[in-house]
């Protein structure tokens, strides 16, 4: 049994979701929440650093209570607005060192690798992954967007894990041949 983390990280928002994959490859649910960083001191717009620790911290005790085996995180994309695109590259990085920081190995995907593996369309709605990943964890009810989304990247790490692992290739080496 493995126990995958994935990370949907957001300057406001990260959304995080835990699946365990079991030897023959079946994913099963453990846990995801949105993380909500803006909320008092920090929402303002000089709260940004007290987002930046509260989103450290939260993702520790995360780590900490469901101790994952690795973790799965979406890639930053280019948005048009250069700020916003800096600032979830910082709630990245910020994601990406609670994370090394427990000696966990990360596992990049980008968003339209999450949905191809998903939903089987790089261009899915939102509402597409969020049906699909409760289909697939066998999940009631409509999911939270971003905690929907972690539980994707997670899903897509073990499909790609299982593929690799089939083919006899490193997991790293397996996303990046296209």
């Amino acid at each position: 049994m493995s126990r995958i983390l994935g990370i949907d990280p957001g300057s406001q928002c990260t959304g995080v979701g835990i699946i365990d994959v079991d030897a023959t490859g079946k994913a099963s649910h453990v846990f995801h929440a949105p993380l909500k960083l803006a909320t008092g001191e920090a929402a303002g717009k000089d709260g940004f650093a007290l987002r930046l620790k509260r989103l450290l911290e939260a993702l520790g005790e995360v780590i900490d209570a469901h101790r994952p085996d690795e973790v799965a995180i979406e890639r930053v994309f280019m948005a048009r607005n250069p700020d916003s695109a800096l600032k979830l590259g910082q709630a990245r990085g910020a994601a990406i060192c609670a994370v090394v920081l427990r000696d966990l190995p990360v596992h990049e995907y980008a968003a339209r690798e999450v949905k191809l593996a998903v939903v089987g369309k790089g261009g899915a709605e939102k509402l597409q992954v969020q049906h699909m990943v409760g289909i697939m964890l066998n999940l009631k009810g409509r999911l939270q967007a971003d905690a929907a989304d972690a539980l994707a990247i997670a899903i897509t790490h073990a499909h790609v894990r299982a593929s690799a692992r089939r083919m006899g290739v490193d997991v790293r080496e397996a996303w990046s041949r296209k």
